[in-house]
Order: structure tokens, then sequence, then C-alpha cells
């Protein structure tokens, strides 16, 4: 087979490897993005729980302290009633006393459904606090091994792009400019064998004579559909074994 041949074959491999190296290597950024964003809003989530328990517990205190002063209340007007001397004057405080209870009555209902709405809050929070932790270790973990994927496709990287420069040293100009142009016109793809008399590419048929001439490989020929430099890969042949 034509050298040229042989090396722009080669040289289509590295391209194939160095564009799936660009993929994974911009892939993962967009991964540890996802999963740091997704980190985010179960943070955003627990903050918000955590923001209502703490309202809940403010409102029940709050309850706590109108009972306290309520009793107070309670408290002197029992003491101002002693010194009361018509039915008027302790059927007034006796109103007021009624009041005082009624709003604590008021308060220890108020309390009694904040602490049945606190009990969910407080299993979410301590559920979310547990959860946020092992996914946090998790993305550390995930964000490590992108890291040491990355270097170690970029190292991969380096290798092929220095043994692609060799090749294309050893590349007739001419030849290496024409694989360039078909491969930017053809989506990266500049070369394709030659299978069963069509292009393994595009799948249009060659003529029987032009397939007979990529056979020999002994020049460069493209595919007369896509453009594309055609190579033909003979069968290996196989001795049958004892």
């Amino acid at each position: 087979m034509l050298s040229d041949l042989k090396l722009v074959i080669r040289l289509q491999d590295i391209d194939h490897r160095l564009a799936e190296f660009t993929r994974e290597i911009a892939a993962l950024p967009k991964h540890i993005a996802e999963i740091e964003k997704k980190l985010v809003s179960h943070e955003r989530k627990l903050e918000a729980d955590r923001a209502a328990l703490l309202a809940n517990q403010k409102e029940r205190k709050k309850c706590e302290g109108d009972i306290q002063v309520q009793e107070a209340k309670i408290s002197k007007l029992k003491d101002q009633m002693l010194q009361v001397k018509t039915n008027e004057q302790y059927r007034a405080f006796q109103s007021e006393i009624d009041f005082c209870k009624a709003e604590i009555r008021k308060a220890e209902d108020r309390i009694l459904e904040l602490m049945t709405e606190s009990e969910p809050l407080d299993k979410n929070v301590k559920v979310a606090e547990l959860a946020l932790k092992a996914e946090k270790i998790e993305v550390e973990s995930e964000k490590q091994q992108a890291r040491e994927k990355t270097a170690v496709v970029q190292t991969a990287e380096r290798e092929l792009q220095q043994e692609r420069a060799s090749i294309v040293a050893g590349i007739s100009p001419g030849t290496y400019k024409t694989y360039e142009r078909v491969r930017k016109g053809r989506r990266g793809i500049a070369v394709a064998e030659a299978v069963d008399g069509r292009c393994s590419v595009c799948n249009m048929a060659l003529r029987l004579q032009y397939f007979q001439d990529v056979k020999r490989g002994d020049q460069i020929l493209f595919c007369e559909s896509c453009q594309r430099i055609l190579y033909y890969n003979p069968p290996v042949s196989v001795e049958a074994t004892p």
C-alpha cells in the first residue's frame, strides 16, 4: 500500500481518538456543574426547612410568653376583685378574667398545632442534613475522579498529538492538505474503507474498475460520491488448523 495512504489511515484513527478526548474533557465540567447545581438545590431546600422550623419555634415561644402575660393579668385581677364593693364591679373583673382565660386557651391550642407541625419539619431537617453531608462527600469524590480522569486523558492526548505531528511530517504536503480539506468538509471523516465494492461511509457503489484501482492501493483515490479518501483492507487468510 502507498506510504501516504497508510499514514492518512493512521492519522484518521488518531484524529478520531483526539475528538473523543476533546468530548470527554468537555463533558466532565458539565457533569460537575450539574451535580453541584443539584447540591445547591438541596442546600436551599434544607435552609428553607430550617427557616420554617425556626419560625415555628419562635411562634411557640411567643405563645408561651402570651400565656404567662395572661396568667399574670388573671392573678392581678383576682387580687383586685378582693377589693370590689359592688356586683357590677365584680362582674367586670370576672369578664376580664374570662377574656384572659380564652386568650390562654387560644395560645395553648396554637402551641399544640405548632408542635404537630414541627415534628415533620424537625424530621425533614435531620434527614436532609444527613443526606446533604453524604451528598457533599459524593460530589467531592466525583470532582476528584473528574480531575484524575482529565489528567489521564490530557496525558494521552499529548502523546497522540506528538504521534500525529510525527505522522504529518512523514506525509507529502499535498496529501496532508487534501486530507485536512476533506476532513473539515466531511465532519471529521476524511478516510473510508472500500468494502464489497462500496464506500463504507456513504454506502455508494464504486465502479468495478475503480474498485480494482482502490484495491491496488498504489495511489490516493477518492469516493466519487462523498469525496473521501478510499482504501482497501484485504481479508486475512485463516488457514484451517488440524
